[in-house]
């Protein structure tokens, strides 16, 4: 059964547009349960009006997108600037060679494209072998593999390459930069690998996150404008848009267009190609922050068009600090998915990470996790619960609890290499951020570093690392 918009579409849907609202539409949203005539916000006619609480979140959510755009190309120039001076750095053999190399006027130049170039989560935790105490055979293997596809995500093409062919030993399959119909951009960044070392062999899709000094992408994070799909649920627009979603849903197929590849339909054709040829063969979707929303979200545009081929040939979903995606209703559909073909879906969150937490999760917004979340705490111990800990992370409960941990956090950094040895020593980058990680909790937490040391370090009951 294919999706269209036509058969499986409903009316019903929330959609908020920064861009067309004024300070002037939002205070007033605030003082009125009628939101009928606000021209950023788009819903059913039974949905107009809305109780305070509501209007209070749809209010925060413009605001913080608001300052976000109204601040994306200073953001884009810091970030951009950051890169340069961190590889700037990094390939003249730190700062003081730098110095003494541009006295004598022979210092290096980074290229962004060259594989030696690495973005600001690279330069946070610069570890690109697969730890090597974990063999392809062991349990923990391909939950490490994923990680580390889903940090190698964050690269550019020559980087990731090099990485996958001269560190990891094994076969680069493709790199793509994608169209993004919710930020009308090529941003949607996907590479895919296969590990010749396992068996039966094992293809990984890996999306890219959150980009730390990306406003659109960030946007795409705080927004909860949904659609919702008749008998599957409400599902966030911003996420189904990166992946490829059209203006009437999600026809088996599209018309082809070499400028405009979508994620979703590129990398099916290519699976479908790859796997008919090797018939053993299996593969996992695996992504860090917004990257694990895409991979999680692949799936259910997958059992949505019935492709039965792709699903039962899918050995796992593994996520990091994965954003909701949907609401209840999409939960206990993707729960029915992930069961009939026997799919893994291993969501891990780390400690306080806020991302995780995003979009709220209450009798408002409707948003919810679903399936169970591998929770590591900050001394790396896992546990296997239902919901992660301060579930809306804005609680004042948990606000000195969250701010002291952070500290710890800190402590932790230079005691764990002499405890577990100096593959765990952090650089000064990263450090500086767990400084900043002291006045907003849970950011830093965010970092594939935690979750890359909880892979490592952590343990959970052997039924989540089952070969």
């Amino acid at each position: 059964m294919d999706f269209n918009g036509e058969d499986y579409c409903t009316d019903s849907r929330l959609l908020l547009d920064p861009e067309e609202a004024s300070l002037f539409d939002l205070f007033r949203l605030l003082f009125s349960s009628d939101i009928k005539n606000r021209s950023f916000v788009e819903c059913p006619e039974e949905q107009k009006r809305r109780d305070f609480s509501h209007r209070w979140l749809i209010f925060i959510s413009v605001i913080v997108q608001k300052i976000l755009l109204l601040h994306r190309n200073p953001l884009a120039r810091v970030g951009h600037a950051l890169e340069t001076w961190l590889n700037l750095v990094s390939i003249n053999g730190g700062f003081f060679a730098l110095l003494l190399k541009f006295l004598k006027g022979n210092w290096e130049k980074p290229v962004r494209s060259s594989a030696s170039f690495r973005s600001v989560v690279g330069n946070l935790d610069q570890r690109v072998e697969i730890e090597r105490r974990i063999r392809p055979s062991d349990r923990k293997y391909k939950s490490e593999l994923a990680l580390m596809a889903a940090k190698l995500s964050y690269e550019n093409e020559a980087c990731v390459k090099s990485i996958v062919i001269d560190h990891w030993n094994m076969q680069f399959l493709g790199f793509y930069n994608f169209w993004n119909e919710y930020q009308r951009l090529h941003s949607t960044q996907v590479f895919m690998v296969q590990d010749t070392k396992t068996d039966p062999n094992l293809i990984v899709v890996a999306f890219r996150g959150t980009e730390p000094f990306d406003a659109n992408a960030w946007c795409t994070d705080f927004d909860f404008s949904w659609y919702e799909l008749r008998g599957i649920g409400k599902i966030h627009r911003g996420f189904m848009k990166a992946l490829g979603l059209q203006k009437d849903g999600w026809p088996n197929e599209i018309a082809p267009d070499n400028h405009n590849l979508y994620a979703y339909y590129e990398i099916r054709r290519v699976l479908k190609e790859i796997l008919n040829k090797n018939e053993n063969a299996k593969f996992i979707v695996t992504g860090h922050s917004l990257g694990g929303a895409l991979a999680i979200l692949f799936v259910a545009v997958l059992a949505i068009q019935k492709e039965g081929f792709l699903l039962d040939k899918m050995e796992g979903v593994y996520t990091f600090g994965q954003p909701r995606v949907g609401d209840r209703q999409f939960g206990k559909f993707m729960q029915g998915v992930l069961k009939e073909y026997d799919v893994r879906y291993l969501r891990y969150v780390y400690c306080n990470d806020m991302v995780p937490r995003l979009p709220y999760d209450d009798s408002t917004l409707l948003y919810k996790h679903f399936g169970p979340c591998l929770y590591y705490d900050s001394l790396y111990q896992g546990k296997v619960l239902w919901e992660e800990p301060n579930k809306n992370y804005f609680n004042l409960l948990w606000a000195i609890p969250k701010n002291i941990n952070a500290v710890w956090e800190l402590i932790r950094s230079f005691i764990l290499p002499w405890v577990k040895g100096q593959n765990y020593r952090e650089g000064w980058f990263m450090t500086v951020f767990r400084i900043i990680g002291l006045l907003i909790p849970g950011l830093s937490a965010h970092t594939p570093q935690d979750y890359d040391n909880s892979t490592r370090l952590g343990s959970l009951p052997q039924e989540f690392h089952r070969d």
